[in-house]
């Protein structure tokens, strides 16, 4: 893409040059079709609820590497995977992000499955407070006065919910720091999108592949024993896995974190609707107080970010 000549550098905050608008426009894109995606997923584990967590994770690993291989192979990636693998660095923060977000998984699946759609849209509420903390810890980014002042709305709309709920949200905390986590290291992760992911699942497939045989073996698998449908979903779990995740990881290189922190929004706004409107958990006042916070936030920092976005020079003629 061709530079405009009279555009600024500038830098920010963590000392990085910004990516180009249109960079960052398609940062922005694949940011909310991930979101969006994730967003709809309880549909999917209600689905498959009738089958143990670990196992729906186990085919999601599978599933995903297969899918992902097959990317690699027909985009011609197949020397960059190899890269990633020799370089010792690379592979050591892939290895931890694998536990973060295997975990993460896993911690979804059965949440959705045992009806606690809320509590885990509670998580990934939270996630972008903690995505803003792990970008300000480790990264130096910084808020404006008017980003700063949503971040604290949308504190006090989670805190609200955290303590009328009166209790320790285990499941929604599980969630926010492991994906907080996740994203902050494969932001600083010197590995594409596709090769990173691909290299994840990779290590995970030796233990979810051993966990599948030993429940076919037992008679315990629902795969292939179970109804058609069942075995249907299980097969297409790595698809709808690495999509979201891919193009997360696209957006996560191309804007700030805090600003990934806030589309997160997107997906928890999904799991409370479903949560409220398909599933029939409880709508209590509470719930319409924070959610009223966490909306007001999310509104105030778009505007204020959209509003320091200078203005591309118009093309000739």
């Amino acid at each position: 893409m061709e530079s405009s000549p009279t555009r600024q550098t500038v830098v920010t905050s963590d000392g990085h040059q910004p990516a180009d608008h249109g960079t960052a426009r398609l940062g922005v894109v694949c940011g909310i079709a991930a979101y969006g995606l994730w967003g709809a997923f309880p549909i999917y584990f209600k689905a498959v609820k009738s089958v143990p967590a670990l196992e729906v994770l186990a085919h999601r690993i599978v599933w995903s590497l297969a899918f992902l291989l097959l990317l690699v192979l027909a985009r011609h990636r197949w020397a960059n995977l190899v890269g990633a693998v020799r370089c010792r660095r690379t592979l050591l923060t892939l290895a931890t992000t694998t536990l973060l977000i295997a975990g993460n998984w896993l911690v979804f699946i059965w949440a959705v499955a045992h009806d606690y759609v809320l509590e885990a849209s509670l998580g990934y509420f939270i996630n972008p407070l903690v995505s803003i903390l792990l970008g300000f810890v480790f990264l130096r980014e910084r808020l404006r006065p008017w980003q700063t002042f949503s971040v604290f709305l949308a504190v006090a709309g989670v805190a609200y919910l955290a303590i009328a709920a009166a209790g320790l949200p285990w499941i929604a905390l599980c969630l926010a720091f492991s994906f907080g986590f996740y994203g902050l290291l494969r932001k600083t992760a010197r590995v594409s999108s596709l090769e990173g992911l691909t290299v994840e699942t990779g290590l995970l497939t030796p233990v979810a592949v051993a966990f599948m045989v030993y429940g076919a073996v037992s008679g315990q698998a629902a795969f292939a024993a179970g109804t058609t449908r069942i075995t249907f979903l299980l097969l297409v779990s790595g698809v709808l896995t690495a999509i979201p995740l891919l193009l997360f990881t696209i957006a996560a290189r191309r804007l700030r974190l805090a600003t990934m922190g806030f589309l997160q929004y997107l997906a928890p706004t999904g799991h409370f609707l479903l949560a409220v409107a398909v599933y029939g958990e409880p709508f209590t006042r509470v719930h319409v107080l924070t959610f009223t916070f966490i909306w007001l936030a999310l509104a105030i920092y778009s505007v204020d970010t959209l509003r320091s976005v200078p203005a591309q020079p118009s093309a000739p003629g």
